[in-house]
């Protein structure tokens, strides 16, 4: 996960991202010299001397051979180590190629949370048992909805973004399906009140169930919801938003203003990062 900001233009196709250019080097190598032996008049002396020499020659030899054997596996070795870094080079910018454009932010998202004409929006790609989506709930979300979604300057979205397992994926369609019963951010909120690590178990069907329950859901409407998988190609599609936008770790956050600015946060920064960025734009 790595930790930056970027700014678009007023466009509504912003660009967050370049390519960088890759450069690949080429091997070459120098053919050994042959080694010729001569040989001498047959005298027992003077053959074995030649016999010495002889025998040490087809060291020197073998010693080259393996030593070119060696070289050539590691020249193999290396050959195919690049070609398969640049094949996933490819491959990497094959996936992330879709431009991104306004719609990527606010298509296949959550209600608005907060004042709809609020000048600035907070979306966060989120995954319900990713450990930082989770801190940052804890730590710092309350903050942010004191001081600037309950100020009308800030509303918020959530999309999300699965990086853990089916469990996540039958959270986010649960919250969705609360949402049908406008019950999505309270859904939300009882998701990562009942965290309990990633891929423990914790999101089980079982448990999504229960949680709506205890929210006093419609259980009928719900469970046929889920049973139907209602909601499954929404939330594919916010992965593939986020993709489309450069996500590749949660939480992610865009800050948004009404220029179509945005700036990228990624992590579970402390409040302090997001309120010098809240600040930053309000002040535009």
């Amino acid at each position: 996960m790595d930790f930056d900001s970027k700014s678009t233009s007023n466009s509504n196709e912003p660009e967050f991202f370049s390519d960088d250019n890759k450069n690949i080097e080429k091997l070459s190598g120098k053919k050994n010299d042959d080694i010729s032996l001569t040989n001498t008049q047959p005298k027992i002396q003077e053959r074995r001397s030649n016999n010495a020499i002889h025998w040490q020659s087809l060291g020197i030899g073998a010693g080259i051979a393996v030593a070119c054997i060696f070289c050539g596996v590691l020249l193999v070795n290396m050959i195919n180590t690049d070609s398969t870094q640049v094949l996933d080079e490819i491959t990497i910018k094959e996936i992330t190629t879709t431009k991104p454009t306004i719609a990527s932010f606010y298509d296949n998202a959550s209600p608005i949370l907060g004042d709809p004409n609020a000048p600035l929006t907070l979306v966060e790609f989120g995954d319900y048992q990713c450990t930082f989506c989770k801190k940052f709930f804890h730590e710092t979300e309350e903050s942010i909805l004191i001081n600037y979604v309950e100020t009308g300057k800030v509303k918020m979205l959530f999309k999300d973004f699965i990086v853990v397992n089916d469990d996540s994926l039958n959270a986010a369609s649960a919250a969705h399906c609360a949402n049908d019963q406008q019950m999505f951010w309270q859904y939300h909120s009882t998701l990562y009140e009942n965290w309990d690590g990633e891929g423990t178990g914790w999101a089980s069907f079982e448990h999504l169930h229960q949680f709506a329950a205890t929210l006093g859901l419609d259980m009928d409407e719900f469970s046929e919801c889920m049973s139907q998988s209602k909601w499954k190609e929404l939330v594919n599609s916010s992965h593939g938003d986020g993709r489309a936008l450069g996500v590749d770790a949660t939480p992610t956050f865009f800050i948004i203003n009404e220029n179509n600015e945005a700036v990228k946060i990624v992590g579970a920064q402390h409040y302090d990062v997001f309120q010098d960025v809240f600040d930053s734009l309000l002040e535009k």
